[in-house]
């Protein structure tokens, strides 16, 4: 079965409905074709564009491209689906709540990040390990540090890896948010730590907490990290994810240049992590 997405050029897909998930985030679900699938592959992600190039552009003049990690899986039917943050000063995230039912938006992919083998079967019998380069169990311990809108990479792997019945790997992730109502698919993540207790934990950290929580209060610290993350120790049996807005990344891996990696910097260096071991996402 081939997917419907081009690599190279962009098609537009329309926008099939949106559905407000809390103050600031939307889910958007477009069609796809002839009720296709994405096949989209794990740890991969679309670029996204106005239909009309001249529509939305920046400073410059140029069209404004962005990167996007859907949340619908590689085989749904149908449907491709995005939950979007609303930033004020995001051109794209804006231009996306601006879109009414019909409307249509420009997506090319998938572009690859960090080529994951799982060995998950879909209904129609392609395999994900043809696609993927990295091997199952690769890892004994994947941290996942991930902030607001960052964090549909970070599921992405999730909700691939965990239901994988030979997965051993142990995944925790640390979800950093504005407030308690900003946590974007927190009853997603409290089901996996229920249903996958031996692979899976979460620990959410709150810019402004409430009073009696029990995450992490402020911005993730080197403690934090310490308590919750497998040590450089591990070697190559310990990776980390960091996905999330520039400022948490730059604190926590260093800043990162444009879409390569960048130098490793921040908190994860500063304890011992190497480059080979982390890994930003966006």
């Amino acid at each position: 079965m081939k997917s419907p997405l081009d690599p190279d050029n962009f098609i537009d897909l329309k926008l099939k409905k949106a559905i407000p998930y809390n103050h600031n985030s939307s889910k958007f679900v477009f069609e796809l074709p002839n009720n296709e699938a994405s096949l989209i592959p794990i740890t991969s992600c679309v670029v996204v564009r106005s239909s009309d190039p001249q529509a939305l552009v920046d400073k410059n003049g140029k069209p404004v491209i962005r990167p996007y990690t859907p949340i619908s899986a590689p085989e749904e039917k149908g449907e491709f689906t995005f939950l979007v943050k609303k930033y004020e000063t995001g051109n794209m995230s804006k231009h996306f709540f601006d879109l009414k039912k019909g409307d249509t938006l420009a997506f090319k992919g998938p572009i690859d990040k960090f080529p994951w083998k799982s060995m998950s079967i879909f209904p129609f019998g392609i395999h994900f390990s043809n696609w993927l380069a990295h091997t199952v169990n690769e890892f004994d311990e994947v941290a996942l540090i991930g902030g607001g809108s960052g964090i549909t990479p970070l599921y992405q792997v999730l909700q691939h890896v965990l239901p994988d019945k030979t997965n051993r790997t142990k995944f925790t992730l640390l979800f950093a948010n504005v407030s308690e109502e900003d946590i974007l698919m927190r009853e997603v993540f409290d089901e996996m730590k229920t249903k996958y207790p031996d692979t899976f934990s979460v620990v959410y950290a709150l810019d402004k907490p409430p009073k009696e929580w029990q995450g992490i209060a402020g911005y993730v610290s080197k403690a934090d990290i310490q308590k919750h993350v497998a040590p450089p120790s591990l070697g190559d049996k310990v990776k980390v994810f960091v996905c999330g807005p520039p400022g948490q990344m730059a604190s926590i891996s260093g800043n990162k240049a444009g879409k390569k990696q960048g130098e490793l910097g921040g908190i994860l260096k500063e304890l011992g992590y190497t480059e080979d071991q982390v890994r930003v996402q966006i």
